[in-house]
């Protein structure tokens, strides 16, 4: 079912196709930036990988392509083409495509048609799966606010649904309050709440809660969703997306890795 048309305009075009050799489609948003999306997007995309499933990203983020750095593509290069679609390139298993690919460290200057584009490029010109190797979930990594890209991204391919992430901040609820609002209008199910930035624990393992408390859990109930669980403040992890390494692997009994772990079972079920 597709939004009704703002009244005196057309109705939008609306594909319903499905992407070839891809199950599920999921977007994760915030409304805000800074509440790291982004690092819950790829280590997200990293548990679900170790848990049996053929992951993809999209970095929807088309001015601020952060996702090549944390899967360590880094020094990436170009995609090939083949039969006239883009390989995607891949990061620890993850298989991934980016603006950040294209332009490498210069800056991506479009206006928004272009944009609509250049995302209808990386989801129907982009070989994300095959028939000898389907992929199981693409998530879809949106950049901050409610504009031109996830307006486009519903309009281009069916959502299966969509995760918000935010921090209990109040601020950061309120926004993330209005990415919920555009996902329920444009009748795009809201898979779940995750809370980052939840908690920090000190060496004696006492958690403080440094940005309240509450907030995803609140905002879960205020739209009746499941709330899928809390991330700690966690410097380590950090530090991994900046260096692109794997924060699961190398910290497997960490409380944060466990918290994804848990959250990639619950999307699995």
């Amino acid at each position: 079912m597709n939004p009704a048309p703002t009244e005196g305009r057309a109705a939008a075009i609306w594909n319903t196709q499905r992407l070839p050799h891809v199950g599920r489609v999921i977007a994760v948003a915030s409304g805000k930036g800074g509440v790291g999306k982004s690092t819950s997007t790829v280590n997200l995309a990293l548990a679900l990988l170790q848990q049996g499933q053929r992951v993809g990203v999209l970095d929807a983020d088309i001015y601020g392509p952060s996702i090549p750095s944390m899967l360590g593509l880094r020094s990436h290069p170009h995609p090939e083409v083949k039969d006239g679609q883009m390989l995607p390139l891949v990061g620890m298993g993850v298989r991934t495509m980016s603006m950040g690919f294209i332009v490498k460290n210069q800056a991506a200057v479009l206006r928004g048609p272009m944009i609509s584009k250049t995302l209808q490029q990386f989801l129907r010109g982009v070989a994300w799966g095959s028939a000898a190797s389907p992929l199981d979930i693409l998530l879809i990594d949106l950049p901050p606010g409610t504009g031109d890209v996830p307006i486009s991204l519903a309009q281009a391919v069916p959502l299966d649904g969509a995760i918000i992430v935010t921090t209990p901040q109040e601020l950061a609820v309120l926004d993330a309050d209005k990415a919920a609002q555009m996902f329920r209008k444009l009748n795009v199910p809201i898979l779940g709440i995750i809370e980052n930035m939840s908690y920090f624990l000190d060496p004696q393992g006492q958690a403080h809660h440094l940005f309240g408390e509450g907030g995803g859990k609140g905002l879960a109930a205020q739209y009746d969703v499941p709330f899928l669980g809390e991330l700690p403040l966690e410097p380590a992890l950090g530090t991994a997306a900046d260096k692109g390494t794997n924060y699961l692997s190398d910290h497997p009994k960490s409380d944060t890795t466990q918290a994804f772990w848990r959250i990639a079972a619950q999307l699995i079920g």
